[in-house]
């Protein structure tokens, strides 16, 4: 049992990793491995709308300059998917919309790789779009049929400098539950073969 989350933030140590790393805490803490993978401020580019995956059938993307087939293979792996990300311009960075632009393609091209896996979103805003960047997010998990959890809330927290969500109690509140539900997830679907 795995669950992996995706920073999109390319600010290290930032909103969005902390976050992350708090819905991950209870998931670990029931048994089940976790991994955090930075995306963010690496160079990623976005999907040429080449079909080559669909052609290929190998679960990768043609593009393989970047590191976005082997966040594509650890996306495959897991149970759980947590995609992150700050707020910019109202919507998310440019390295996750590559990220999910490109592993949504390729997990359609190949039958639905993401099909049944829990997917969640954590969002950091300054003041608003956080809702935008949270249903942006959803579509890819939406459009995979995957399991979207619910919370508290909405799964984001207010912040702009670095610790800023460390005092948004209510957005670390969220992020725990998440994290509790996500694991109560995992591990009640993980026995279920269809």
């Amino acid at each position: 049992m795995k669950a992996i989350a995706f920073n999109g933030s390319p600010r290290t140590g930032g909103n969005t990793e902390f976050l992350l790393t708090k819905v991950l805490e209870p998931i670990s803490k029931a048994g089940i491995k976790t991994e955090l993978v930075h995306i963010g401020g690496k160079p990623v580019r976005g999907c040429l709308a080449c079909n080559r995956c669909i052609q290929n059938k190998d679960k990768k993307c043609a593009t393989k300059t970047d590191i976005i087939n082997e966040c594509i293979e650890k996306m495959i792996e897991a149970d759980a998917i947590i995609l992150g990300s700050p707020t910019y311009f109202a919507d998310m960075t440019s390295e996750m919309k590559a990220l999910i632009d490109r592993a949504g393609f390729v997990s359609m091209a190949n039958g639905g790789l993401f099909t049944r896996k829990i997917g969640a979103a954590v969002v950091v805003n300054r003041r608003g779009g956080a809702t935008h960047v949270l249903d942006s997010i959803n579509h890819l998990f939406l459009a995979s049929k995957m399991i979207v959890p619910g919370s508290t809330y909405w799964n984001f927290g207010v912040g702009v400098q670095k610790g800023d969500v460390e005092k948004d109690e209510e957005a670390l509140a969220n992020m725990k539950d998440l994290g509790e539900t996500i694991a109560w997830l995992v591990k009640t679907l993980k026995p279920v073969v269809f």
